[in-house]
This record gives C-alpha cells, sequence and structure tokens, in this order.
C-alpha cells in the first residue's frame, strides 16, 4: 500500500499552499484519471490535495462575448449547458464523445485537461517509458504502436494526448487561466501542452504549484458551421484513433474564420496555422480549398510502421468534418453517442 496524506483545500490560495507543501502532491477533483493511475502504481503522490470545494464550479459570460468556464464545471454540465450546445457545436460534440455518462458526470474542465497519455507502456510499470520513469527508454518505439503519435512526436516518446475536450478547445483557440504562487495568469491553449522533445515527462507549461482555474472561449464558436468528428474501434467508451476538431464561418460565400485540430495523432492537440492559410479568405471552391489544407497537413506527418495507416485516415477524417460541418444540423451538438442512447 502506497500511504499519502489527504488535505481539503478552503481556497484557490490554500490550494496552492497545501500543494507547494509537499513536492509529489496532486491535486483532486474527479479524479477520473488521478486515481486509476495511483491503483496501476504509476503515480505515488505522498499527498492528495482536494479542491472540489473551491468555488470554480460555474460557467458565466465575459465581457468579451464569450464564457468562462471553471475548472471544476463537470464534463457533462459543460457537453448539455444552453449556451455551449448553440453557440459552440463542436466543443459540445467533444465532450459527448469522450468516456462513458457516468465518467463524464464526475470528470472536470481543469481535470481534462491534464489528463495523461492511455499509452499501454505507460500504464505498464514493468515496461520502459520516458513518460514515467525519464531515462528509461520508449518501448512504444519499436513496439505496438498503432495508436501513437504521426505529428510532433521524438526519439524520446510517441505518445498521444487521449483528449477530445482538448481537441476542440484548441480548434476553439481558447485561453486558459492559471493561478500558482507568484499569481494569475492567462495563456493561450495551444501553449499549455507540450510536445515531448527530450523531456516527455514534463506535459505542460505550468509551473511548480500552479492550478488551472477556468478555461474562456471566445466569442467565436462556429455555431452554424462547427462540428467534432471522432474515429474510434468501437462506437462507445474508446479513445480517438483520429479526430477532428473542425469550425469555419462563412460569409457572402468567403471563409472568414477557420480552425481545425486534429485528436490522437501528436502529445498534443495538432493544429497548423500555416496550412489553415490555404482556407482562410478562399470563396472560389472551399472544398478545394480544404483538400488543399488537408494535404499539406498530413504531408508533413512522421508514421511508424504500425501507425501509418493514420495518415490518410487524417486527411479522410478532415474532408469528411467538412462536409459535415456544412451539413443542417437539426440539434447545435449533434445526436448523442450511442452510449447516451443505452
Amino acid at each position: 500500500m502506497n500511504r499519502f496524506s489527504y488535505a481539503r483545500a478552503t481556497s484557490v490560495a490554500d490550494a496552492i499552499r497545501l500543494h507547494g507543501a509537499t513536492p509529489t502532491a496532486q491535486f483532486l477533483a474527479g479524479g477520473t484519471n488521478l486515481v486509476d493511475l495511483m491503483r496501476e502504481n504509476v503515480l505515488r503522490p505522498a499527498a492528495v490535495i482536494d479542491i472540489n470545494r473551491l468555488p470554480l464550479h460555474d460557467i458565466e459570460p465575459t465581457q468579451q462575448g464569450g464564457l468562462r468556464i471553471g475548472a471544476l464545471v463537470t464534463n457533462s454540465q459543460l457537453a448539455w449547458d444552453a449556451r455551449v450546445r448553440k453557440r459552440y457545436p463542436l466543443l459540445a460534440q467533444a465532450v459527448l464523445a469522450g468516456a462513458s455518462a457516468q465518467i463524464r458526470n464526475a470528470a472536470t474542465v481543469g481535470g481534462n485537461l491534464l489528463q495523461r497519455t492511455r499509452c499501454v507502456y505507460f500504464y505498464d510499470p514493468a515496461t520502459c517509458c520516458n513518460k514515467r520513469a525519464p531515462g528509461s527508454g520508449c518501448a512504444a518505439l519499436d513496439g505496438v504502436n498503432r495508436m501513437h503519435a504521426i505529428f510532433g512526436a521524438s526519439e524520446h516518446c510517441i505518445a498521444t494526448h487521449p483528449s477530445d475536450m482538448c481537441v476542440a478547445l484548441e480548434a476553439l483557440d481558447a485561453t486558459v487561466h492559471v493561478a500558482g504562487p507568484a499569481g494569475a495568469r492567462t495563456l493561450p491553449f495551444g501553449e499549455l501542452l507540450r510536445l515531448p522533445g527530450h523531456t516527455p515527462h514534463r506535459e505542460t507549461t505550468l509551473g511548480a504549484d500552479e492550478l488551472i482555474t477556468a478555461v474562456e472561449l471566445p466569442r467565436e464558436g462556429y455555431p452554424r458551421h462547427g462540428v467534432y468528428l471522432k474515429v474510434r474501434d468501437r462506437q462507445s467508451y474508446a479513445f480517438a484513433v483520429v479526430s477532428v476538431g473542425l469550425g469555419l464561418r462563412i460569409e457572402d460565400g468567403v471563409v472568414r474564420a477557420f480552425g481545425c485540430a486534429l485528436g490522437g495523432v501528436a502529445h498534443k492537440p495538432w493544429r497548423d496555422r500555416q496550412a489553415e492559410a490555404l482556407v482562410t479568405g478562399a470563396s472560389v471552391d472551399v472544398a478545394l480549398a480544404v483538400e488543399r489544407f488537408a494535404d499539406a497537413l498530413v504531408a508533413r506527418a512522421d508514421a511508424r510502421p504500425g501507425n501509418a495507416f493514420k495518415v490518410d485516415l487524417a486527411r479522410r477524417a478532415i474532408m469528411r468534418a467538412f462536409e459535415l460541418a456544412l451539413a443542417p444540423q437539426a440539434d447545435a451538438a449533434g445526436a448523442p453517442d450511442e452510449e447516451d442512447r443505452e
């Protein structure tokens, strides 16, 4: 048995103080990932800081016309919020595509951003994993790597980030609010998660003892042409082989705004803004522009033998997501997943 202390924080400042008192402390919210990791002996925190009583449970409008989502808002609350469903359909669809209804009832927005990879080697302490034990090697490089990264990987790690929500937040240009010993700060969502490089065990740019307090959505949510497409091995409760979060704003036949992020293909949601420039401003044939965008994006892939199929799958998924984004939608958040009909 791994012994650890437990403390319940009464404020954000108190949570930061308690976390700083123990080098290996972990914040506890929904616990849907942390508890699994502790059970598997992948994580052995000396202290667990319960933050569930902090005032971070609200979804509120911002002065800029967006929404501020507290870090302790559950995935279910987020997905079924009327404002999110109407104004940010690709986010609502992404959340409903992740996990089971029971897990979504417990999992939180802040925890979703910080969940760890589901690489089987990371979860097995008997194998080599630079993310779990820096310097030990990466068993996935020459092992079973069907589910692993085709973008942004390194010789030290080819794991993927498992979140569906994060793919949508990247496509939407969300921002993240953080509090820490030095005070509060805000950073673009794309700067929160890191590529593996030489230090795959460092997964975020958060400083020591920093706590995510909220996620902020911009005014632009692609309410008419936003979609999240998830390709997975089974319809219910499975991680993405490839996923696409895509949104367009078209005015007078011209693409005025465009955002696209991929999931299941990199250590973080993958976005290629240089390739997106092929779509933004397109007016003659938007479908052709998206096809060129997809070709340019996958041209930068670096696949392993076990996951080379993802390159063409990603291209086809982008094109299909574009078709769905332009199709009439009866419900802004789309139809419920099969798991929600069970």
